[in-house]
């Protein structure tokens, strides 16, 4: 179950995206729309976890901010497309566990592989919400900017339809 909160639109440096909260009994998503997407097909789409030291503190350990930032870029430069956040810090662990990774992460290891060294999960994000908010949005199909076969595997499963994916680069 997920059900619409509240919507209003945003001005964003790439356009206005028109904005729509969901809840899910636990947590707040919300999707940026830009465009007709209703009942389209191929629209690109970025399912994007929060991130506290990228979104807020700018830092330069992580690519978060410039995979949302080049994600609004091309779906500005497309007319159309969705980014749906999802409130799933530190790969869903938490802050607490992006904290305890850090030492684990200077000695080398990949993010994934120093959540498991501090004793949490490598990825324990759900992107359920974001097929269900997908649903709601009666998008026909969508092309993902990816590159987490995770993230199309589950909206795959959860119905919708991904016709291809594209890195978010430019």
């Amino acid at each position: 179950m997920i059900i619409k909160l509240a919507e209003t639109d945003l001005k964003t440096k790439y356009g206005t995206y028109h904005e729509i909260l969901f809840y899910d009994g636990q947590k707040e998503s919300f999707a940026l729309v830009m465009g007709d997407i209703k009942a389209k097909e191929n629209i690109l789409c970025r399912v994007h976890s929060s991130c506290i030291f990228a979104h807020h503190f700018n830092s330069i350990e992580c690519d978060c901010r410039e995979q949302m930032e080049i994600s609004q870029q091309l779906i500005q430069k497309e007319g159309k497309g969705i980014i749906i956040w999802l409130d799933q810090e530190g790969k869903s662990n938490g802050h607490y566990a992006l904290l305890k990774s850090i030492e684990y992460k200077k000695q080398g290891l990949l993010q994934p592989e120093a959540y498991e060294a501090a004793g949490f999960k490598k990825d324990a994000r759900d992107f359920s919400a974001a097929a269900k908010i997908l649903n709601k949005l009666d998008v026909t199909s969508i092309r993902m900017l990816t590159n987490n076969p995770k993230k199309v595997e589950t909206l795959s499963q959860f119905g919708i339809k991904v016709t291809g994916t594209q890195p978010t680069i430019l």
